[in-house]
């Protein structure tokens, strides 16, 4: 049932369980307890790459560690609560990934959401900081586009800053942008992978269809209907949900595939490619997602953006505004941090 998540390959190959020998990875979710947090740590727990998860939140943690560490795979799984027990929950952490944080609501934008999720993330990216400043650190608290500069100001104030090992996982805007370009052109979407390049909130959002493999064209209003789709597929569930929550499950499935591929690569393996929202010289904008090339020490390359269409170069051009202004409010708020 859970081969597809065990482990992707990226750009289109099929995703399926690793062969990784070295599998003994320790990984820390903070915000375990949530509507991502428990599906992602279950998604988690599956993996063969994963010799301990750890398990962080300020609530419910015992219980959810307790459930988990019942199925019959080999990561040993601990649950830590509240503040006092953050720093151990840390201990000899490899990977960190931190869906914490409030979920959107009918109405509210990623944006709405900073001020409470900023201090969040802050408070545990400090942690971080402290108590495992190696580790790799994934970013799916909401908004993206300003948590990841908040991680990197603060592992700078702590002189622990290392650019390579800070990811704002932007990785659902691809697995809808394969899921919707399969669904349009009777693919198989395992077999799909769709560049998307930018941020993580609407426009910022800019899926490079002319970059897809296996390669696919649309005419242009169709393409002019699948973009805002993409871009606005978060909302989508949002409203769907009828004040319930956002998206929970597929946030979980993105944020496991992305962990899966940055272990795959800490291990060894060649060619794993995601795409991630992080410090980058690509663009004007200091942070932009693109595909990168990761490896043992995390970002081995930045693969840019590559050729794009004049539609597409446009649509970056129209994010630029909106991206830097998110940036900044993230490196403000941490600025006047007490």
């Amino acid at each position: 049932m859970f081969s597809r998540i065990a482990r992707p390959a990226s750009h289109g190959l099929i995703r399926g369980l690793s062969t990784t020998a070295q599998a003994n990875a320790r990984v820390a979710v903070l915000g375990a307890s949530g509507g991502i947090g428990q599906p992602l740590s279950l998604l988690l727990k599956n993996s063969p790459l994963i010799s301990n998860l750890t398990l962080y939140d300020i609530a419910h943690t015992p219980g959810v560690a307790a459930d988990l560490s019942h199925i019959e795979t080999r990561a040993k799984v601990t649950g830590y609560l509240g503040a006092e027990q953050l720093p151990e929950s840390l201990k000899g952490a490899d990977v960190v990934v931190i869906p914490a944080g409030v979920p959107r609501k009918p109405g509210m934008t990623r944006d709405d959401l900073f001020t409470t999720n900023a201090s969040i993330v802050a408070t545990l990216t400090e942690a971080c900081a402290k108590h495992c400043p190696e580790a790799m650190i994934c970013i799916i608290s909401n908004p993206v586009n300003s948590t990841i500069p908040i991680t990197s100001e603060v592992f700078k104030k702590h002189g622990v800053y290392n650019p390579n090992h800070i990811f704002g996982v932007t990785t659902l805007d691809i697995v809808r942008a394969n899921t919707f370009v399969a669904e349009l052109k009777g693919l198989d979407p395992a077999r799909v992978n769709v560049p998307v390049v930018g941020g993580h909130a609407g426009k910022t959002i800019i899926p490079l269809i002319s970059q897809s493999t296996p390669k696919v064209e649309f005419p242009q209003d169709q393409l002019e209907a699948l973009i805002p789709r993409i871009q606005d597929a978060g909302t989508e569930v949002v409203k769907a949900k009828a004040g319930a929550g956002s998206a929970t499950l597929s946030m979980a499935y993105a944020g496991a595939r992305f962990v899966f591929s940055l272990l795959d690569a800490m291990n060894g393996k060649e060619g794993v490619i995601e795409c991630s929202f992080v410090r980058s010289e690509e663009t004007e904008s200091p942070y932009f997602s693109t595909p990168l090339l990761l490896g043992k020490n995390g970002i081995e390359k930045n693969l840019g953006l590559g050729k794009l269409t004049a539609f597409e170069e446009k649509l970056v051009s129209e994010a630029m505004g909106e991206l830097k202004a998110s940036i900044k409010k993230g490196e403000d708020f941490i600025k006047s941090r007490k």
